[in-house]
């Protein structure tokens, strides 16, 4: 019998190619003594692929809380008794966030919005944001303002923005289990049109909210697919509250493995540390994670959790001699 990591070997490292779910699921199931195996090789396919650099990326929300949609792992929703109160950030706190990120050497900064999608007061509010932010700071943005029409892509495209975020969350079979206010294949059109106007599409999604392993190598696969620019890999930190408020933690050996897994899915795209990576992996898992194939970091608090001090992963990143890539403001 092949050994999968032979077979890794072979065409992901050698040829550039990712690997099929089926072979996904395989990896994903290899047991605990084979994981820095694993990571060893999700780390040449980086380096191969995609170099040493690291793309340091920071986030704010312009509107918090108080969203229509029951994303049962987000205490953003309003449909539920979390601690999240919907909340307004105004242009200037807004500019400000902008300039802390850039001091961080971050080439990314993205405006992130809890809504279903965009209506005409938010469209003009990002606007007016975007031109505040590029007025002051040299940075490329980046928005999550949910689904988008045909019309509100293309003006995206003409407000400037670098890169738009929207995941998947979850593998195609598993998705109802976590969505019911809309579906799979509304996200996935909102993807296609973001790619297909130009802009760089970043999405990802969230594991250990249930899945099985064979879900999550569908989750890989399906982002494969679609060919994003950049993959958010978030891991469940469960808010109360919420559906998932009383999930256990993936385990940081699980983590590990998915991370390895969706490098050896997507050998060529950025693969970033999101959400939750602070208490599934804590110190130790970030620096394996950083050497078995993410190439790309959230630095600061996220949306409605607060993560690593920025500078701890900075100086990581020194330590493992991973420089941060260099603003581009061309694609």
């Amino acid at each position: 019998m092949t050994d999968v990591l032979q077979v890794a070997r072979a065409h992901v490292l050698e040829q550039g190619l990712g690997l099929s779910e089926e072979l996904l699921v395989e990896v994903l199931r290899l047991p605990d003594e084979r994981i820095p195996e694993l990571l060893e090789l999700a780390h040449e396919v980086r380096m191969t692929w995609c170099g040493p650099e690291v793309e340091v990326e920071g986030i704010v929300s312009l509107k918090t809380g108080g969203c229509p949609e029951d994303c049962h792992f987000c205490s953003q929703s309003g449909q539920f008794q979390s601690p999240v109160r919907a909340v307004w950030l105004n242009i200037p706190e807004l500019v400000e966030a902008a300039k802390e990120t850039a001091k961080t050497g971050a080439s990314e900064f993205c405006i992130v919005a809890a809504v279903r999608g965009p209506d005409q007061r938010l469209m003009d509010q990002v606007r007016e944001g975007i031109k505040a932010i590029q007025a002051e700071v040299d940075i490329n943005i980046a928005c999550s303002l949910g689904m988008l029409t045909q019309a509100q892509v293309d003006e995206f495209v003409e407000m400037g923005v670098h890169r738009y975020n929207h995941n998947l969350e979850a593998a195609r079979s598993y998705f109802p289990q976590v969505v019911s206010t809309h579906s799979y294949e509304e996200r996935w059109d909102t993807c296609l049109m973001v790619r297909e106007a130009g802009m760089e599409l970043c999405c990802g999604g969230l594991v250990g909210m249930g899945e099985s392993i064979e879900q999550r190598a569908e989750l890989a696969a399906q982002l494969a697919e679609l060919r994003p620019h950049e993959v958010p890999l978030n891991f469940l930190n469960p808010r109360p509250g919420t559906p998932f408020g009383d999930q256990e933690l993936m385990s940081s050996q699980d983590a590990l493995r998915t991370i390895a897994a969706f490098r050896l899915a997507m050998p060529h795209t950025i693969l970033r540390y999101a959400g939750g990576r602070e208490l599934t992996l804590g110190d130790l898992g970030t620096r394996e994670g950083l050497l078995g194939g993410v190439n790309a970091v959230i630095v600061g608090n996220y949306l409605t959790t607060l993560g690593r001090d920025a500078n701890e992963d900075i100086d990581l990143l020194a330590e493992l001699g991973m420089p941060i890539k260099e603003l581009q403001k061309t694609l």
